[in-house]
C-alpha cells in the first residue's frame, strides 16, 4: 500500500497524504494541516514552500524542521530517498526550548 522500498524515489507514484504542523510550523503555516500528491518527503516540502511562498518564515523554518513519516522519524536521511505512502502522514516538528 502506497510508494515503493528499493527503488529509485524520483520513479514513484505520487500518493496523497496529509501533513501536520505543530508549534511554530502549525502558527508559520497558518493552518493546522493539509494535504498533499507526491512521490518523497522533498517533493511534499517543495509543495508546502511553493503553497505558502508568501510566509517566507515558515519556508526558513522548514530547513530547522525534524519530520516523522507514518510516525518514524526522517532523522538526517536525504528527503528525495523517503518515500511516502498513499494516505500516510508528514510531521512537522520545529525545533523547541529544551529539546
Amino acid at each position: 500500500m502506497g510508494a515503493t522500498t528499493g527503488h529509485d524515489p524520483a520513479a514513484a507514484v505520487q500518493v496523497s497524504g496529509t501533513i501536520r504542523y505543530w508549534a511554530a510550523a502549525k502558527s508559520e503555516a497558518g493552518v493546522a494541516e493539509e494535504p498533499y500528491l507526491a512521490a518523497t518527503l522533498a517533493e511534499a516540502l517543495a509543495q508546502v514552500e511553493e503553497r505558502h511562498a508568501d510566509r517566507p518564515k515558515l519556508v526558513r523554518l522548514l530547513g530547522h524542521c525534524s519530520y516523522l513519516v507514518d510516525g518514524s522519524p526522517v532523522g538526517g536521511r536525504d528527503h528525495a530517498t523517503v518515500a511516502l505512502t498513499e494516505g500516510g502522514t508528514v510531521e512537522v516538528l520545529p525545533p523547541f526550548a529544551g529539546g
